[in-house]
């Protein structure tokens, strides 16, 4: 049995690297790529390996870039649990012009999973038995209507509790199917209401109702530099971001799910499960690329919220 498991079902392997001027139709001379394992739960393992904590990451892997990942994730001393699937695993690009510290991200389009690797992977999570089971990152577009349906029947009334952090139809499947966490950010909440925005005075509200109308207990709403809020049967928690001096905002939304399902894990107060999320995404801004956060910066900026 292990406690934690995080399911990630689009992973890829991020390759980051810096130049100098962006001009079309030029040769555009780059420094040498760093590699990184990239992947919503992929990155929630790494976070809460960070912290001290144990998960088990299972995702599926194709082709020489799956090997890469798999070997990058070894490194963080993470425990994985694979499959192979015939499509191969994608790699996405990040690159900043040094000369105006612009950020390009370019994310390629998932690799289709068919049915019977996703059945697959399922029953890996399902015999390692994890009290909670994260899913989180985009999600193959051919299966995102079925997964948590069927992530629901395979577990029954044995089901752990799911934090969930992904976007769109699948995140409201999710809470149709039944949550522990999702953690939308204001624009996802209010996509989920059918709204066309939310203010921020508005958040408290909309995430009652969305509790009171599905089968879910704590919605964490990530507020960018406002800092985020927790709602939990009545109780509202709000912790403001702390001031840093930010660097890449990549990995810093997984960082976030990372400190708090790691809190969650050592039965924290809830305040602190937010404190810990905001402390997290927070500490990833101020690194460079897709390096997450360093564990002393979220300690530190923990103990300052």
């Amino acid at each position: 049995m292990t406690k934690i498991a995080t399911l990630t079902l689009n992973p890829a392997v991020d390759k980051n690297t810096k130049f100098e001027g962006l001009v079309a139709e030029h040769k555009i001379r780059c420094e040498q790529p760093i590699y990184d394992a990239g992947g919503g739960g992929i990155n929630v393992s790494k976070a809460i390996k960070r912290l001290g904590g144990e998960s088990t990451a299972f995702f599926p892997v194709g082709g020489p870039i799956g090997d890469l990942l798999k070997s990058l994730i070894k490194k963080e001393s993470v425990t994985l649990e694979t499959i192979e699937s015939k499509a191969w695993t994608r790699e996405n690009f990040i690159a900043v012009d040094i000369t105006t510290n612009a950020q390009y991200r370019f994310g390629m389009p998932s690799p289709e999973l068919t049915v019977e690797e996703f059945e697959n992977i399922l029953e890996k999570v399902k015999y390692y038995n994890p009290e909670i089971l994260v899913v989180s990152g985009s999600l193959p577009e051919n299966l995102s209507s079925l997964i948590f349906k069927r992530i629901s029947e395979v577990f029954g009334e044995k089901k752990p509790k799911i934090v969930v952090d992904t976007s769109g139809d699948a995140l409201k499947q999710a809470l149709e199917n039944g949550t522990h966490l999702i953690k939308p950010n204001h624009k996802e909440l209010a996509k989920l209401l059918g709204l066309e925005k939310i203010e921020p005075n508005q958040v408290e509200h909309a995430a009652k109702t969305l509790i009171d109308k599905y089968d879910c207990e704590i919605v964490v709403v990530s507020m960018g530099p406002d800092g985020a809020m927790l709602y939990n049967k009545g109780r509202t928690h709000f912790v403001a971001a702390p001031k840093v001096e930010k660097k890449s905002t990549v990995g810093a939304g997984d960082s976030m799910v990372g400190g708090m399902v790691w809190a969650l894990s050592q039965s924290l107060p809830l305040e602190d499960v937010l404190k810990w999320g905001v402390a997290c995404g927070s500490a990833a801004t101020m690194n460079e690329g897709t390096q997450l956060f360093k564990k002393d910066d979220a300690e530190r900026l923990f103990d300052s919220l």
